[in-house]
């Protein structure tokens, strides 16, 4: 039987992709991150539950033919994999914050403390501003405290934490939602049931917003 392998990505994603995959009609019952079982087959589709930075590594290289992992990671990789869908969950941006009173663009060079070392540069090179670039692991938002650097490049969501630390949002670099990937190779090969897969999970997700809509515009009538 030909079979599809799927990575999902550990931590918040993966109770909400493995939910969407069972409302698109691929369940998956006793699937779990907290297991050490790390494969698990259900009839067409067999699930591989890897570290997020692990996914588009295994999808790249065909160990797994399609993969769902956060569009930072994505961007992040540089894997050479194709972006089918973006899954709508999971949402945060890229942003670059500051202390107030910062400004960049003035010909100066800028520090940027990251977790997202290629995703900045990117964005610096394109908006024309020399910047060095150091890589952190840990919370951004010590390192303009301490004089590391003049800005950080991160995930944001609520902005909550930015503001505990006396922080401002100064650019939105992009969002960052789930994504469905697929190797290119199995994206041409298993094309049937990968496009199967991939028109059901678009389907579920139309079908859901217009759901969503139609609740807010009754809301609001």
């Amino acid at each position: 039987m030909n079979t599809v392998r799927l990575a999902i990505a550990k931590g918040k994603l993966f109770p909400e992709a493995v939910d969407l995959l069972a409302r698109a009609g691929f369940p998956c019952p006793g699937i779990s991150q907290e297991k050490r079982q790390l494969i698990f087959p259900a009839g067409e589709l067999s699930f591989l539950v890897a570290r997020a930075l692990d996914v588009p590594v295994y999808v790249e290289h065909g160990a797994a033919d399609l993969g769902i992992v956060g569009k930072d990671t994505l961007a992040e990789s540089g894997s050479k994999v194709v972006e089918l869908l973006d899954l709508r969950f999971g949402k945060c941006r890229f942003a670059v914050a500051g202390p107030p009173g910062k400004s960049w663009g003035d010909g100066k060079k800028v520090r940027v403390a990251t977790k997202f070392p290629r995703v900045a540069r990117r964005f610096f090179a394109q908006t024309g501003v020399e910047a060095e670039i150091i890589h952190l692991h840990g919370s951004l938002e010590l390192a303009p405290q301490v004089c590391l650097a003049d800005f950080i490049l991160d995930l944001v969501s609520t902005g909550r934490t930015l503001g505990e630390n006396n922080l401002v949002e100064y650019a939105q670099v992009g969002p960052a939602t789930a994504r469905l990937i697929a190797n290119p190779v199995s994206f041409r090969l298993k094309d049937r049931l990968v496009e199967r897969i991939v028109a059901a999970v678009r389907k579920t997700l139309e079908d859901e917003g217009r759901t969503a809509l139609g609740l807010e515009m009754a809301r609001s009538g």
